[in-house]
């Protein structure tokens, strides 16, 4: 039986550990289902999201059964992570967007879970500020894309401007209407100029399942900081923002910067199908190792002459008794002097 959202564990890897055994040598895991063509919207695809059912789970039974190959996941990205920042050549940004409850600050949680955040940034796009409206609407993004060697993850982005700009009519619709292709075309200079991988993901959840969500956290008191007014007023436009999305979808999924449409009723799985899709993509870009930039022959010759010259410092100390005691204490100090 698939775990629904009230009956779903939270997930911690160190939870899981002592009870998954993750096959192979960590350089040879790849994850078993293949969720990057299911989810993707192929470009001029016309988008109906009522074909999409958030509750979806894949082929998985259960949260359970799906460990292990999450753990896969978070292996993987965490070497591939490690390659890209190493090479330099390359970034990945990553693009969240969805309705009220639909999960992006869980997503970004998991997918921290799985890299080194010393080269991973979060931007978290509020309502723009009186300098970002000074300028055109993509002047506050552009200067928040990754750097080569860097993930960066937008919670909600530049999107926005043909979301809420347009469900609230906040501009005219011929302003709205041609930002479409400005956003393809900022992508697309990504994609070409600084070699940025571009993965957009739209977290669909059902309005049933985000009323639910905004139940729990009036009864959470853990939760109840994240109640807002505006959540149930925006629940007023539903259907306006159900098109904005399906007309999003359908003129910015290109081949240089594609979205998938996520099932996010189940967290468990939304996180596993993100993830997924990142992992597989990175292993695409056949990234490697740049060679060293030093003369290792030389310094293999200073670490050893280092490693002589500590050895032969090493002395017992002057409290050491004669005999095997005395063998036992010279043991000790050179174990001290190791760990220094």
């Amino acid at each position: 039986m698939t775990l629904c959202e009230t009956e779903r564990k939270t997930f911690s890897p160190a939870s899981f550990t002592a009870k998954v055994k993750i096959p192979g040598p960590l350089e040879n895991l790849t994850v078993a289902s293949d969720l990057l063509k299911k989810f993707r919207i192929e470009p001029g695809a016309k988008v109906e999201l009522s074909n999409i059912d958030p509750r979806e789970c894949g082929n998985y039974e259960s949260h359970e059964a799906a460990v292990p190959e999450m753990l896969s996941q978070l292996h993987k990205m965490d070497q591939l992570q490690n390659l890209m920042y190493a090479e330099r050549k390359r970034s990945v940004l990553v693009v969240l967007q969805g309705l009220d409850a639909c999960g992006k600050d869980g997503v970004v949680r998991h997918i921290l879970t799985g890299i080194n955040p010393a080269g991973c940034r979060v931007i978290a796009f509020k309502q723009p500020t009186a300098e970002d409206l000074g300028h055109d609407f993509l002047w506050r993004v552009h200067a928040h894309a990754p750097a080569k060697g860097e993930v960066v993850i937008f919670n909600r982005s530049h999107y926005e401007d043909v979301l809420v700009v347009r469900v609230h009519q906040l501009v005219p619709a011929h302003v709205w209407s041609k930002r479409y292709d400005l956003i393809n075309e900022l992508e697309r200079l990504l994609v070409v100029e600084n070699h940025t991988t571009v993965l957009k993901f739209f977290l669909y959840i059902s309005k049933d399942e985000q009323l639910a969500r905004f139940k729990r956290r009036l009864d959470d008191p853990a939760r109840r900081w994240k109640i807002s007014e505006s959540d149930y007023r925006e629940r007023e436009f539903w259907d306006d923002y159900v098109q904005a999305f399906q007309d999003m979808l359908y003129k910015t999924s290109t081949l240089h910067a594609p979205w998938f449409a996520i099932p996010s009723n189940n967290k468990w799985f939304r996180d596993l199908a993100v993830s997924q899709i990142i992992t597989r993509t990175l292993e695409q870009l056949e990234m490697q190792l740049p060679e060293t930039a030093v003369d290792l022959a030389h310094i293999r010759r200073r670490y050893h002459a280092a490693e002589v010259e500590t050895q032969a410092s090493w002395k017992p100390s002057l409290a050491c008794e004669p005999g095997a005691k005395r063998k036992s204490c010279f043991a000790e100090t050179a174990s001290t002097v190791a760990l220094d």
